[in-house]
């Protein structure tokens, strides 16, 4: 029993440690998580307007891939026309992206809030974006930041 027991838990181990994020072209009309239509979504530079009287929203949101976890794809981020970022992840780890998303335009269904990311995390997500050890200890402050949570994402173009 103790065997099988060490075997299960050393393939688990291997498969969170070799993590990769999902392979393959992404193509218009793919679904990651749950599967959702592109109707009634607003523009992601509609977010931070849309957030000033309720810090908290459910929507849909359409923009375009500037950015994916090159370690398991569990975020990505959206650029926006002043060229801040908004910082998506996927709902309870639930679902990843390929990083052959970058450049893609999507829909994202789920919920976006304001949020202050503490210095630690912010080098986190610089170390899992692979940036140089100069980078992330240029982060000395910690920033708020619009961050959405998505349930589905659909590739539009």
């Amino acid at each position: 029993m103790k065997k099988i027991f060490l075997i299960a838990v050393l393939f688990i181990a291997t498969k969170i440690t070799f993590a990769q994020p999902p392979a393959g072209p992404v193509n218009p009309g793919d679904t990651y998580g749950e599967k959702i239509q592109p109707d009634g979504a607003i523009p992601v530079d509609a977010l931070p307007k849309a957030l000033t009287t309720n810090n908290t929203l459910d929507t849909k949101i359409t923009g375009k891939v500037t950015g994916v976890c090159p370690k398991k794809g569990c975020w990505l981020t959206l650029e926006t026309a002043d060229k801040t970022k908004v910082f998506v992840k996927m709902k309870d780890y639930g679902f990843f992206v390929p990083t052959e998303m970058i450049g893609k335009t999507v829909v994202l269904d789920g919920q976006a809030k304001l949020k202050t990311t503490s210095v630690e995390e912010l080098q986190h997500y610089a170390e899992d974006a692979k940036k140089s050890k100069e980078e992330i200890a240029a982060i000395t402050k910690p920033e708020t930041e619009v961050r959405f949570t998505a349930k589905g994402i659909l590739v539009v173009n």
